[in-house]
């Protein structure tokens, strides 16, 4: 007879866990998504971020001969609608100020390169940053993050800040941005005065040509014409040709009352000879004027015209030579200056980056990620069917 002997095997036991394994593995999605964010933020900004220095400065555009009119009320509403011609050059000089020449000029003056490069700041603060090369254009978008530069509506004032990780390099690269904004609007100006100036002197030779091309060709047509002034050519012809009519009219009253009195008068046929005479010099004075191709009158229209032409480009010339002496005038004289309100300041103390605010900010954007995403794992758990 067989006799079956067994012997109880001994299974191992599962191993107890402590109440902290318990607790991390009952909330390690907590941790995950929000403690662990939270404490990268605290050990970079609190151990690792660099220091970033913020120097402003401020200014306006204005104009010597600006002046403010009084209008109406309707005027002021409407004119409040739009910019003054200080706050367009403060435009136009705050978008130099963003752009790629201001940068390229930095590059050559301030070596902005190297100072936003600097080993004093942290890898994820300067440039290059992670992921990023060290091209221009990498260089003008961290470029963009560092300066800002806007008007400011409340006070009509240009704001330029500049972010940098030393306080000397926040001051320096500020204050070469304002000298550069205060040269693009003297540039401007020279730009628009010169314009103007070269504008006048090619009217100015334009009236000129005309002058001298209006007076040769009314010399021409004297020569041509043998004629000085028509018009009072025929007025000494007409003078002539009307004391000869007033003398031969003399004389015929005289033959007239000889015939009457002494008709066998021996001077009678001397006088009637002489008022024939007469009568010939006046049909050949107004023939001077009028009555044929080469007279005075004919060659009158031709020369009317060709001194008005000669008065109307010598008058233009006069204008001409004003317009030329008033842009002279103005061009010495600015049209827009630069004033500054604020000058770049050197900072003390960092303002960037705030730590304990970046840090709270971290915690909270994990904290709604979190509860976001439980609370779409509940609703999937809830209709999810049941088995």
């Amino acid at each position: 007879m067989n006799v079956n002997t067994s012997f109880p095997v001994e299974t191992d036991a599962p191993a107890p866990q402590s109440a902290f394994s318990l607790w991390v593995r009952k909330r390690r999605w907590f941790l995950l998504a929000v403690i662990f964010p939270t404490l990268l933020a605290a050990v970079y900004y609190g151990l690792i971020a660099s220091d970033i220095y913020i120097s402003e400065s401020r200014f306006v555009i204005k104009s010597p001969d600006q002046k403010r009119a009084q209008t109406s009320t309707l005027a002021n509403l409407v004119q409040t609608t739009g910019l003054s011609g200080g706050q367009e050059q403060a435009n136009e000089v705050l978008t130099y100020v963003r752009s790629r020449d201001a940068l390229k000029a930095l590059e050559k003056t301030v070596d902005i390169r190297d100072k936003f490069s600097t080993s004093q700041a942290d890898s994820l603060s300067r440039f290059p940053r992670p992921f990023s090369d060290g091209s221009f254009e990498s260089l003008f978008k961290y470029y963009g993050k560092r300066v800002d530069a806007r008007l400011d509506s409340e006070t009509s004032t240009a704001i330029i800040k500049v972010e940098a990780f030393t306080p000397q390099d926040a001051y320096l690269i500020n204050r070469e941005l304002l000298d550069l904004s205060e040269a693009l609007v003297n540039k401007l100006n020279g730009r628009a005065q010169s314009k103007g100036i070269i504008e006048a002197q090619k009217q100015v030779e334009v009236a000129t040509q005309r002058a001298r091309a209006a007076r040769v060709a009314l010399t021409q047509y004297r020569n041509a014409q043998a004629v000085i002034d028509p018009s009072k050519q025929a007025v000494g012809v007409l003078e002539i040709a009307n004391t000869l009519t007033t003398e031969r009219a003399a004389l015929q009253a005289q033959l007239d009352l000889m015939q009457r009195l002494t008709p066998n008068n021996p001077s009678i046929p001397a006088l009637r000879n002489r008022i024939s005479a007469i009568g010939t010099q006046i049909s050949s004075q107004d023939s001077r004027v009028v009555g044929s191709g080469s007279g005075i009158a004919s060659k009158l229209g031709g020369y009317e015209n060709l001194l008005v032409e000669q008065e109307f480009a010598t008058e233009s010339l006069n204008a001409a030579n004003a317009a030329l002496v008033q842009s002279r005038a103005e061009a010495q004289r600015q049209q827009f200056y630069l004033e500054r309100i604020v000058d770049p300041n050197l900072p003390d103390t960092p303002l960037l980056p705030k730590r304990l605010i970046n840090i709270i900010v971290v915690a909270c954007v994990a904290l709604c990620l979190y509860f976001v995403i439980w609370m779409f794992m509940i609703g999937v758990l809830e209709h999810s069917p049941e088995d």
